[in-house]
């Protein structure tokens, strides 16, 4: 017989006998068993050598896994870092206002002091600089809550930031898991 050593997908000797039967020469009917063995063989063949063995899987998998953990550690640890930074800025700021307030109550018990000195020594003068004094106050007072607003809408805007940070790295972190859970599926 003239067919492949390696096992066959159908039973060849049938098929020659039903061609036999249907008209054609042993010798036409072996040809054509051959022939049909030899493309049923390379098609196999073809698709084997496509195939991904289950082990090559499972290495592709791990590796995924562990390229996944590694990049939750990293984004964690890089939010960690980011929260301890921002939380020192934040305390550093804290520390700033309470010296501004500090300042500020100084200042004030200053000004107060040498205005109560001036009333006694001069009281007719001291009515109209005692006036000026207090418009001063008022103006440091102003310009002390304009301070203190600022640096409060900087500590919001900065609390903002980090929050959108934080989405966007868990939006990202959501899009890589779903990519991965999408490429696997």
């Amino acid at each position: 017989r003239a067919y492949s050593t390696q096992r066959h997908f159908f039973d060849t000797n049938r098929l020659v006998v039903r061609l036999e039967r249907e008209g054609f020469s042993k010798q036409q009917a072996e040809s054509i068993v051959s022939s049909v063995d030899v493309v049923l063989s390379e098609s196999t063949d073809s698709i084997l050598a496509n195939i991904v063995t289950k082990a090559e899987q499972d290495r592709t998998l791990y590796m995924y896994k562990v390229d996944f953990a590694q990049l939750k550690s990293e984004i964690q640890m890089m939010e960690k870092i980011d929260f301890s930074t921002m939380k020192a800025e934040n305390e550093r700021l804290q520390g700033e206002v309470n010296k501004l307030k500090q300042k500020l109550r100084e200042e004030i018990t200053r000004t107060q002091a040498g205005v109560r000195l001036d009333m006694s020594l001069e009281k007719g003068r001291a009515r109209d600089e005692q006036a000026q004094h207090e418009i001063k106050i008022r103006e440091t007072d102003t310009k002390i809550e304009q301070e203190i607003s600022g640096l409060r809408m900087q500590m919001e805007s900065i609390k903002f930031s980090i929050l959108q940070y934080m989405i966007g790295t868990i939006t990202g972190t959501g899009a890589l898991i779903l990519a991965y859970l999408r490429m696997f599926k």
